[in-house]
């Protein structure tokens, strides 16, 4: 990477720092070291990946500078490989329910937001003042976006796009989401220590959110497999699988409950991304959930072994 970087240099306006090679070796302690060497009064993180619409820098410091009480702004990310396999639309329309429906709707109501790890960008006053990023957590984003919800500070989403690939290969995929499972359940355990000063720093409403949130991320996945393997052994024994009483009804409403609505939403997010050529492929969601009920229980062995681990996801070159 150092010699990548060395390679490109040339500008004046850009400096290369490098970070001394010790543990945690992870992208928030790398951000840690290079915080106090920033100068001027915003910064934006971006992977070197990333294409980020021209004008955004502009948009957000316009932003910046119009509303004082904004400590953060989180641009919308897009997937612009989508049409490469099932996989890749599955995660394009994630993301395009993430960042373009979600992230949103919680901007407004003024609850805690999940950051992205790219492409927020930050008052430096407000990040200095909450210490930077958690150079252990795996997700330092989201774990980022609850402690800015905790110190009530005003986060927003950014009407700017940045461009990003998905992963296409199942191993590679499973990698990063194992990561991102496991960086939420260091964040629901970290801010999880003392529930009582949880509620007072963020009030009763968006704790609430952010247990439901954090939680529901970690359980509902582990909740879809154990109905997967539950339905493999119905059919097994021949037992009927609705017999329309009791638990029978309640757990189908619930299953076209969490389908139905999870569905809606990336409907919407492509609607919005202008990317409905996605749509068919989402007709795969139980087994997408099913990869992501692997990769969780993954995160759960990872965090007892080695819970500071880092999987670098190897990404392909962003066509400009």
């Amino acid at each position: 990477t150092i010699a990548a970087v060395q390679a490109r240099l040339g500008d004046p306006r850009v400096s290369l720092v490098v970070v001394p090679d010790a543990a945690p070796r992870t992208k928030p302690k790398a951000l840690d070291y290079a915080l106090p060497l920033c100068r001027g009064e915003h910064v934006v993180v971006y992977d070197a990946e990333d294409i980020p619409d021209p004008d955004q820098l502009w948009k957000a410091a316009l932003r910046f500078r119009d509303e004082p009480t904004l400590a953060c702004q989180q641009a919308r990310l897009l997937i612009d490989n989508g049409e490469r396999g099932w996989l890749a639309a599955l995660f394009a329309a994630e993301y395009a329910a993430l960042f373009g429906v979600l992230l949103p709707a919680l901007a407004r109501w003024r609850l805690p937001l999940p950051l992205g790890g790219t492409s927020n960008h930050f008052r430096i006053s407000s990040l200095r003042a909450l210490g930077g990023w958690d150079a252990f957590n795996v997700t330092e984003d989201a774990d980022l976006g609850m402690r800015l919800a905790r110190r009530r500070l005003r986060v927003d989403t950014l009407d700017s796009s940045t461009r990003e690939h998905a992963p296409l290969r199942l191993r590679p995929w499973l990698g990063q989401r194992t990561r991102w499972m496991k960086g939420w359940m260091q964040t629901f355990i970290v801010h999880n220590r003392d529930p009582i000063r949880l509620i007072e720093d963020m009030g009763w409403g968006p704790a609430l959110v952010f247990e439901v949130l954090v939680l529901g991320m970690i359980v509902a996945p582990l909740l879809h497999c154990g109905m997967g393997i539950c339905l493999l052994v119905q059919l097994a024994l021949g037992v009927s699988l609705f017999d329309g009483r009791g638990w029978s009804v309640l757990y189908t409403g619930m299953l076209l409950l969490g389908y139905g609505s999870t569905l809606a939403t990336i409907t919407l997010g492509l609607v919005r991304a202008r990317r409905l050529s996605l749509l068919l492929p989402q007709l795969l969601l139980p087994l997408y959930w099913l990869l992501i009920s692997a990769a969780t229980l993954n995160a759960l062995a990872d965090l007892l072994r080695r819970p500071f681990y880092w999987f670098k996801s190897p990404h392909e070159p962003v066509k400009r």
